[in-house]
């Protein structure tokens, strides 16, 4: 193992509590100091619009980050999920605009601080970039090994996406029975153009046109009226080889994905 994602969240004690997370400032500080001396390369994972918090607070946690001199940080906006304690007593978090306002600063300090934005959330020095998570925005495969693990399979004529056995013990019964595997769904080839885009419009290069058949197996032409649509908007820039977000498309990213969902 040669790189190590420390789950920060925040270096702001109130913000970790709301958060439930179990660690405080101290131990996250302690944590990432000893991630520095282990490993040649290390992620800070962050998160923004937390409840109750201002933009003078997450420029605190983004300072104390940068300090630690991270090679690689990923900062998440904070999403309210279905069936979750935050989805049934809602907190108070930031508005839209100020939500906005906060990607614009951590996005203007990690620049400074020489971190690149290659995707949507990550954010990495020269060399450092995630190499795993480049292979799932470019719609690779992977195989996923383990208790709830899940694998992305291609295959000549059909694609799958796998997913294991989640509870450990009983994972291990099945596994050696030959029998971990709980689902194996084939992509409709409906979808593929939606779930390839999902994917590649999370990098700020983008993709190649001919990478979309060659991962898809479908010509260009299944998404040409989308990508005349997303240009009209514009929320992406293309040519005849390549296809790339605008800025206004990274910050409005999930309506230009959704462009491309079927009919």
């Amino acid at each position: 193992m040669t790189r190590l994602s420390v789950g920060v969240q925040s270096f702001n004690d109130a913000h970790l509590s709301a958060l439930g997370r179990v660690h405080d400032r101290a131990q996250a500080l302690a944590a990432v100091e000893e991630a520095a001396q282990a490993f040649d390369t290390f992620n800070l994972d962050l998160m923004y619009a937390l409840p109750g918090q201002t933009l003078a607070e997450l420029d605190e946690d983004i300072h104390t980050a940068l300090a630690l001199g991270p090679p690689h940080i990923s900062i998440y906006h904070l999403t309210i999920e279905p069936n979750t304690v935050f989805a049934k007593y809602p907190p108070a978090v930031p508005e839209d605009d100020m939500a906005y306002a906060m990607l614009d600063r951590l996005t203007e300090l990690t620049g400074v601080a020489g971190l690149q934005r290659y995707e949507v959330s990550a954010f990495a020095r020269p060399g450092h970039r995630c190499w795993n998570n480049l292979n799932y925005w470019q719609f690779g495969d992977y195989v996923g090994i383990g208790a709830g693990a899940h694998s992305k399979l291609s295959f000549a004529h059909r694609m799958v996406r796998q997913v294991r056995y989640r509870e450990p013990l009983g994972y291990m019964d099945r596994a050696l029975a030959g029998q971990a595997v709980t689902q194996d769904d084939e992509v409709a080839r409906a979808d593929l153009p939606f779930e390839f885009m999902l994917n590649a419009l999370r990098l700020k290069e983008g993709f190649a046109l001919q990478d979309f058949t060659a991962r898809t197996g479908l010509p260009v032409t299944a998404i040409q009226a989308a990508l005349e649509a997303a240009e009209g908007k514009g929320l992406i820039q293309r040519d005849f080889t390549h296809v790339r977000p605008t800025e206004r498309g990274f910050d409005f990213l999930s309506d230009l994905q959704a462009l491309f969902l079927p009919t």
